[in-house]
């Protein structure tokens, strides 16, 4: 805080002067409350970089402007006790930063741009024309870790540590290359969670257009997991060849399956290999390999993984039987492609909760992440409640200047989301903003001059 706010007295924050550490710790432990959420949005939620987000240019004076985009934006609170209130609209930034801190909300959900103000549908249905409709929302991907629970044995459910955390590096890397270079798609923003998996956010402008058909194509275009639990193979791996796509993302997915999921979950261990022999379709060389393998013992468990993934490869290479080479692509898929929940990509009326949330579970914060840098990142040590509001108290006095994030944990995430994200957003919005109102001027002059 300013020297200023100190002498005045400012209520919402808790303490003025720093102390020594282990008090530090006395004053905010660990856990979530409603008091620690109220310092947080008074003090760290970026509300003006989010609002400019979600106004895409069209807060500025140009004429192209739409002044009503930003208020038919839905946001959906959910409030203590599970209060769940949907269709909520603010016709400015100031009137959502004024809501959030008032309510203090558990939750934010970010849904569609509507054709009217979502907070008024009930007005325009009983007019009978039905014009209450989604126009604009990101295309968006939700991928849970828990969609991984057959694979993975270290953790279970909303449980995750760093042995099966790459599971997520996989998805987003494999998802984001393609959004990239498949698509054409350059606005992406990749946040935690907070507690089990990954968001993705692809905000280009073609992309916010997208109606459900188109949205759904381009889902599907990622669909290779089936998740059926009475198949043998968990994914649909068609033609005699892979498509380039899914050959671009086998070097990654066999990457990481070789160099850290084999060993740190134990894949080929004797209490599992059972389940990826009965992913070769030639019986004869899984009763092969068990063969091999029964009975046999090494020092290090580790090796034993890495050894008998070897052997598996040569055995399914060396043989002429149709189909047998693809099951070695068919187990590193199975194991370790992009789980992602569809439904949440293939509708524009889905809701997501908002970047810069705290997860009331786990007090973490859903900070982005750089898909750069996703190798370095750890979700056993983000930011958390608690952990932001000793580090605001202990740097003491705010200088001129300084953001109060800028020395906590959560001021790299910030500025990586302003700076890499947000500004070339923005940029490219008024760009296009700027070509699209130069036409229609230029389209007019040359109607008048008929």
């Amino acid at each position: 805080m300013t020297k200023e706010e100190a002498e005045n007295g400012r209520d919402d924050m808790l303490i003025d002067n720093p102390e020594p550490q282990d008090k530090e710790l006395d004053a905010f432990p660990e856990g979530f409350s409603s008091s620690y959420l109220k310092l947080y949005y008074g003090w760290l939620f970026p509300h003006a970089d989010m609002s400019k987000w979600m106004a895409y240019g069209n807060d500025g004076k140009h004429p192209a402007c739409d002044q009503s985009y930003f208020g038919r934006r839905e946001f959906s609170f959910t409030l203590d006790n599970d209060i769940y209130v949907r269709f909520q609209s603010f016709k400015t930034a100031y009137d959502l930063e004024k809501a959030i801190k008032e309510q203090c909300p558990f939750k934010i959900d970010i849904g569609p741009v509507y054709s009217v103000d979502p907070a008024k549908r009930h007005a325009y249905s009983q007019s009978g024309d039905n014009v209450f409709t989604p126009v604009e929302r990101e295309l968006v991907f939700d991928i849970d870790i828990s969609d991984y629970d057959d694979v993975r044995y270290c953790c279970s459910g909303a449980d995750v540590c760093l042995d099966c955390w790459p599971l997520m590096t996989i998805a987003i890397k494999v998802i984001d290359t393609a959004l990239r270079d498949d698509f054409g798609f350059n606005h992406i923003l990749w946040v935690y969670s907070g507690r089990r998996g990954v968001h993705c956010w692809v905000c280009d402008t073609k992309a916010r257009r997208l109606n459900n058909e188109q949205r759904s194509a381009i889902a599907d275009y990622f669909r290779v997991y089936k998740g059926n639990s009475n198949s043998k193979s968990k994914v649909s791996l068609v033609g005699p060849a892979l498509h380039p796509f899914l050959v671009r993302s086998y070097n990654v997915l066999s990457d990481y399956f070789e160099r850290k999921l084999l060993c740190s979950q134990q894949l080929l261990s004797d209490e599992r290999y059972e389940n990826i022999l009965d992913m070769i379709s030639d019986e004869s060389a899984a009763s092969e390999l068990r063969g091999k393998w029964q009975g046999s013992r090494r020092s290090n468990a580790n090796d034993i993984n890495l050894v008998r993934w070897e052997q598996l490869k040569h055995q399914c290479t060396r043989k002429k039987t149709p189909g047998l080479r693809r099951c070695v692509e068919e187990i590193v898929f199975s194991y370790t492609y992009p789980r992602i929940d569809m439904e949440v990509s293939k509708h524009m009326n889905h809701l997501l909760k908002s970047p810069f949330c705290v997860h009331p579970k786990t007090g973490c914060v859903c900070v982005p992440i750089n898909p750069n840098l996703c190798d370095e990142f750890d979700p056993t040590n983000t930011p958390t409640l608690s952990k932001l509001l000793r580090e605001m108290n202990i740097g003491g006095l705010q200088a001129e200047g300084e953001k109060v994030w800028d020395r906590t944990s959560m001021g790299k995430s910030i500025r990586y989301f302003k700076e890499s994200f947000l500004q070339p957003l923005l940029k490219s919005c008024k760009e296009e903003m700027e070509a699209s109102y130069n036409a229609k001027v230029q389209q007019s002059k040359n109607s008048l001059g008929w």
